[in-house]
């Protein structure tokens, strides 16, 4: 089985309505449908915004679906020159930017416990996830995700990722999702579609175009769905 998680419903609902023989349930107040797409099992889930939901989101798809691999879908701002409105961002890692226990002497992005800064993603997954986009003709790039509790919409803040940490995209649940992936010993991946540009016009640039870019990545599960 394919777990895929979204924050919110725009993300997740055009991969609802793709699916056939669906069955939703309910666990800590989060709907699971599972059901099936192109003939292979999935499950899907709205997990909400932030990190803490995406975890809680991720855990308990684990426990009662025992999915093979998690893809974290969505959308993202953009902290790559290379990425424009709906293109795609893939990770082979996520990192939480705003994981900071540096006064004591930690680098900065480091999770305790794991002794990692970046969180990887499995290789072979994301190699599927690069075919399905050279398949649809979208254009795309490979590298690091920031995930933090805040929407980027500062220079300021862009920067400080960019310059600190390397990341092509940031958005606020795939950090997390990959946290509770390695704990569990689950394969994950995260595809994000560019909603804005993570500067000081990104709440103006998201509310325009962030129905485009949640299209692109159902666009991207869908191809990646045959390809698995």
């Amino acid at each position: 089985m394919i777990g895929f998680i979204g924050a919110m419903q725009v993300e997740t609902e055009g991969i609802i309505k793709m699916m056939t023989d669906t069955k939703a349930e309910t666990y800590a107040g989060i709907e699971y449908t599972t059901g099936k797409l192109l003939g292979k099992d999935i499950v899907v889930a709205t997990c909400g915004v932030g990190k803490v939901n995406a975890a809680v989101c991720a855990q308990c798809m684990i426990f009662a679906y025992k999915p093979e691999v998690i893809i974290n879908t969505g959308v993202a701002g953009s902290l790559s020159n290379a990425l424009n409105i709906g293109d795609i961002a893939l990770g082979c890692c996520s990192i939480q930017t705003d994981m900071d226990t540096s006064p004591v002497g930690d680098p900065l992005g480091l999770i305790s416990g794991l002794n990692l800064i970046e969180l990887p993603c499995d290789a072979a997954t994301v190699e599927k996830l690069e075919k399905a986009a050279k398949t649809l003709g979208i254009q795309y790039q490979i590298g690091k995700i920031s995930t933090g509790d805040q929407f980027v919409n500062s220079n300021e803040r862009k920067k400080f990722i960019q310059d600190n940490f390397g990341c092509i995209a940031c958005e606020m649940e795939s950090g997390s999702i990959a946290h509770v992936c390695l704990m569990n010993g689950v394969k994950f991946a995260v595809i994000r579609s560019i909603s804005d540009k993570a500067d000081n016009s990104s709440h103006m640039d998201y509310g325009e175009f962030v129905k485009i870019a949640a299209d692109n990545s159902i666009r991207m599960v869908k191809a990646f769905v045959e390809e698995a």
